[in-house]
């Protein structure tokens, strides 16, 4: 069964200022650049209405990885994900995010918005993660979603540093 994870980051910039980031391409390429392992941009997609569309490819290294993911997935790990932004409007953004590991089975689907704040931005996320491993994919999806918290965490210092840098 899915377990569903509630994350928040907040950001000095205004939702305008943090969407025209993951619009942009130097932001993503710098970003992938900083994980620890290898990553690739799949596809920026900005829309003319001001949508946007992310696709990034992660590929964690086998000896990073815990204990219980080695057991049941050897090798080097390939995370495929996607976010789509919509434009702003009402001066908010909703997001919809997907995770995947090929040949794996797991499962990440989310709901965000970035929603004005009195200092700058809010991003509230809702993620169900579901791993279908009988009787450890609880244990992983516990995991994960530790690591998805910690990873939204990351991205919220990375974007208010790489914002900062342009101001």
């Amino acid at each position: 069964m899915p377990r569903s994870f509630d994350m928040a980051a907040d950001y000095a910039s205004s939702v305008p200022t943090v969407l025209a980031a993951f619009g942009d391409e130097r932001y993503w390429l710098a970003r992938l650049d900083a994980s620890t392992g290898e990553a690739h941009l799949d596809q920026l997609t900005r829309d003319s209405d001001g949508a946007i569309t992310v696709r990034t490819t992660e590929v964690l290294d086998s000896d990073t990885l815990p204990a219980l993911v080695r057991q049941v997935y050897p090798g080097d790990l390939r995370v495929e994900r996607s976010e789509h932004w919509s434009p702003v409007s009402g001066g908010s953004s909703t997001a919809t995010v997907t995770g995947a590991v090929p040949g794996a089975p797991v499962r990440l689907a989310g709901n965000g918005t970035l929603s004005p704040a009195h200092a700058g931005s809010h991003l509230q996320l809702t993620v169900s993660v579901e791993v279908r491993i009988p009787l450890v994919g609880g244990k992983i999806e516990e995991m994960l979603g530790g690591q998805l918290r910690e990873l939204i965490a990351y991205e919220q210092r990375f974007t208010t540093e790489w914002l900062t840098g342009r101001s």
